[in-house]
C-alpha cells in the first residue's frame, strides 16, 4: 500500500521513499519488486494493471533508421544522426585511474570497499546517462512518426566479428529499440524490422543498383549513375523504402 511518501511492504514497517510518478486511482497494484544496486541504492518497481486499448493510427509519417557506430542512428528524412555522446568512452580515462587505485588496495579492507564503491558509482552514472539519452531520443521519434523502420540486427554478433565491442555496447542499440517499440505501441503506432540481410548499404537509393562489394572504410556512397551521398543516409533511405514495401 502507498501512503504519503511511504510504502507498506509485507513483513516490514512503513518504508520512506521518493515516488517517481503518481499512480492513478483506477490502476490496480499487483506486486512490488525490491532491487539493490552495487552502489547500495534500493529501488521498488511497482507492477500495476489497467485497461488500455491503443487506437491503431493511420500510417502517414514514416522514417527509416540506419544504425550508426558514431551517432546511434542516421534518419532517412534529413540525414541527421542522434549525436550519442558515447558516455562510456568519455569515462574510460577516469575509470582506468580508479581501477588502478583499486588494484593497490588490500582486497576486503575498508579502503578497498570504499574504492570499489567509487567505481560502481561511475558505472552507474554512465548507465543512467545512456538510459536517459535513449529514452529522450525514442520519445522524439515516437511522437513525430507513425511508423519507424529499422534493421533486425544481431548486435552481439557485430561486436564480436567486427571488433566493435565497446562502441556497440556504448550505443545500446538493443535497449534503444526496446524503448522505441513500447513507446510506439502505446500510441497505436508501428515499428517494422526488416531482414538484416537486406542490402541497404550496397543499394543506390537513386537508381536501385546494388553494388557487389562495399568495405566498411567507404563512408561515402558512390554510384555509377552519378549519385553521391553519405553511406548511412543512403542506407536509411533504402531501409524506409523496404519498410513501406512491407506495409503495402
Amino acid at each position: 500500500m502507498l501512503f504519503d511518501g511511504y510504502i507498506k511492504l509485507p513483513k516490514l514497517k512503513l518504508v520512506k521513499m521518493k515516488q517517481h510518478r503518481e499512480i492513478p486511482s483506477h490502476h490496480i497494484i499487483k506486486s512490488c519488486t525490491v532491487s539493490r544496486t552495487k552502489t547500495g541504492k534500493h529501488y521498488i518497481s511497482i507492477l500495476i494493471e489497467y485497461e488500455h486499448q491503443p487506437v491503431q493510427k493511420e500510417v502517414q509519417a514514416v522514417v527509416g533508421l540506419d544504425f550508426s557506430m558514431n551517432g546511434l542512428f542516421v534518419d532517412s528524412e534529413e540525414g541527421k544522426t542522434a549525436n550519442s555522446l558515447r558516455f562510456y568512452r568519455q569515462s574510460l580515462e577516469k575509470l582506468a585511474k580508479e581501477q588502478r587505485i583499486l588494484s593497490r588496495r588490500k582486497k576486503g579492507s575498508n579502503r578497498w570497499h570504499k574504492q570499489r564503491l567509487n567505481i560502481a558509482k561511475l558505472h552507474e552514472r554512465v548507465a543512467n546517462q545512456r538510459k536517459d539519452f535513449l529514452h529522450k531520443e525514442s520519445h522524439k521519434l515516437a511522437k513525430r512518426y507513425d511508423c519507424v523502420v529499422i534493421e533486425d540486427l544481431n548486435m552481439k554478433g557485430m561486436s564480436r566479428t567486427l571488433n566493435f565491442g565497446k562502441s556497440v555496447a556504448d550505443n545500446a542499440w538493443g535497449m534503444f529499440t526496446t524503448f522505441l517499440q513500447y513507446k510506439l505501441e502505446e500510441q497505436g503506432k508501428r515499428l517494422i524490422k526488416i531482414d538484416k540481410w537486406f542490402p541497404s548499404s550496397k543499394t543506390c537509393s537513386c537508381c536501385g543498383r546494388v553494388k557487389e562489394s562495399l568495405s566498411l572504410s567507404e563512408r561515402i556512397f558512390h554510384c555509377d549513375c552519378g549519385f553521391v551521398a553519405d553511406r548511412d543516409w543512403n542506407a536509411s533511405i533504402n531501409i524506409k523504402r523496404e519498410g513501406l514495401r512491407c506495409l503495402a
